[in-house]
């Protein structure tokens, strides 16, 4: 099997397909009675990660382009207010099917996973600060990495050392780090279920002796990060420089190649859907670079064109 677009969008779609027929209960919910649509949930599913792959932010000038071009593999189409609508009603199933598509990879049992967050900007402008559907989960906040202040949410992320998403969480800009990462254990605890000695690696921001303790107490996992101002080395010091590479790198990916920080999102659930979108995109990458035996997991280079 080749990489490219044409076949991860087919084993996607069949993917996908098979999960409904299996479990009809994680598609969106429509009356019994009514007019059946014509473009599948898979197909839906499918549309979607090619235009995050293929970097349209609009979703007009998609499927403009997808008429033009994508008619081999969706016969129909919608316009882009049924388009949009669909997607916000699907966003249950496109995070179901991020996580059948990363179980079923063999990144999966990797026992060192990376945490990190990332800013996801929701806007500029005063006025629109004011008028947003967006404001009380949007706030401001500030990021280090860039050394400035963004208004909008934040998107928390653990992945295995290839960039495989095995948990996220989109919060306010404010939201403590710990108290995410925690949450996000908590929500899923059959994450660690069989995992004895999971390694996680993460910045100077998860720090704290309860903290650290919560996480080795209760879920097994050692913690291994920088050392902050006044502490002693800590183990494993000498991989943080290069493993901080990677974690800049996968936030790159996303931000970069799958435009994470042109959303357009200017509802709650738009945004929402629209970061989950890219998660799956990304995922669904890694899963066929993966089946493909692609040397380089995250390479979308093969699925961009």
């Amino acid at each position: 099997m080749t990489n490219n677009l044409d076949t991860l969008a087919t084993a996607l779609y069949v993917k996908t397909d098979d999960v409904l027929k299996t479990s009809p209960h994680l598609a969106p919910y429509r009356p019994d009675v009514g007019i059946a649509p014509r473009l599948s949930d898979a197909e839906l599913v499918t549309l979607s990660v090619m235009q995050a792959l293929l970097g349209f932010t609009s979703e007009a000038r998609w499927i403009r382009c997808a008429r033009s071009n994508l008619r081999h593999l969706f016969p129909y189409l919608p316009k882009q207010p049924g388009y949009n609508k669909r997607l916000r009603k699907a966003a249950g199933l496109i995070q179901q099917v991020t996580r059948l598509l990363a179980v079923d990879t063999t990144l999966w049992s990797d026992d060192v996973w990376v945490v990190d967050s990332t800013p996801v900007e929701c806007g500029r402008s005063r006025e629109t600060v004011k008028r947003s559907d967006l404001a009380g989960w949007a706030e401001y906040g500030y990021c280090a990495s860039h050394s400035r202040f963004f208004w909008g949410l934040r998107l928390h992320l653990v992945c295995t050392l290839h960039g495989l998403p095995v948990a996220f969480a989109l919060t306010g800009a404010k939201a403590d780090e710990r108290e995410t990462l925690l949450a996000m254990f908590e929500v899923e605890p059959e994450l660690l279920a069989d995992r004895p000695s999971q390694t996680l690696i993460g910045d100077k921001n998860y720090f704290g002796r309860d903290f650290e303790g919560h996480l080795a107490r209760d879920w097994r996992i050692q913690l291994l990060r920088p050392a902050r101002k006044g502490e002693a080395e800590r183990a494993g010091a000498q991989l943080f420089k290069p493993l901080r590479q990677v974690i800049e790198s996968i936030n790159e990916t996303f931000k970069g190649q799958l435009d994470l920080e042109r959303h357009r999102g200017r509802t709650p659930g738009g945004v929402m859907v629209r970061v989950l979108q890219r998660i799956l995109a990304l995922t669904a990458a890694i899963w066929h670079n993966d089946r493909t035996g692609q040397p380089v997991m995250r390479a979308l280079t093969a699925y961009d064109h």
